[in-house]
């Protein structure tokens, strides 16, 4: 009967602790899915507003692809100005919505995973890096799926 408890006792612990450990998670969350939002969906995808772009990403960011077999990178300063020019130019852009499915955070590191979706097309998968600085989190890194 003891072995019982203590097995149960030993499992309330541990669940404990797990709650424990994605309740202090929870802001560092929501930190990141508030500046995935405001400075690259809203911000760099729909041709919002690109100061929160700036802010949100390191200015050693790159977005990394494959194209015929070969890896590309492009720096945000060139992925910002490529979309100040689509917004010079008075270009809509089709609005994108963003689905995060995942977020993992461990100290000052962070990975997401999210989709994103043109009406109820499922356009993208993105996985973006994030390290937190002094002034808060940044994305430093891309890599993408495009869904045909």
């Amino acid at each position: 009967m003891s072995k019982k408890i203590l097995t149960v006792a030993t499992l309330i612990v541990l669940l404990s602790a797990s709650v424990v450990l994605r309740a202090q998670a929870g802001p560092e969350e929501e930190a990141i899915k508030a500046l995935v939002q405001t400075a690259y969906v809203d911000g760099l995808i729909n041709l919002g507003d690109l100061d929160k772009t700036r802010a949100g990403f390191h200015p050693d960011f790159v977005l990394l692809g494959v194209q015929d077999g070969k890896l590309t990178r492009l720096p945000i300063a060139d992925w910002i100005a490529g979309t100040e020019k689509r917004k010079a130019q008075g270009q809509a852009s089709p609005q994108m919505t963003c689905q995060i499915l995942q977020v993992d955070v461990t100290g000052n590191a962070a990975v997401v995973k999210l989709e994103l979706h043109r009406g109820n097309t499922h356009v993208f998968t993105d996985y973006l890096s994030l390290y937190k600085f002094p002034d808060g989190w940044k994305i430093v890194g891309k890599i993408y799926h495009r869904h045909a």
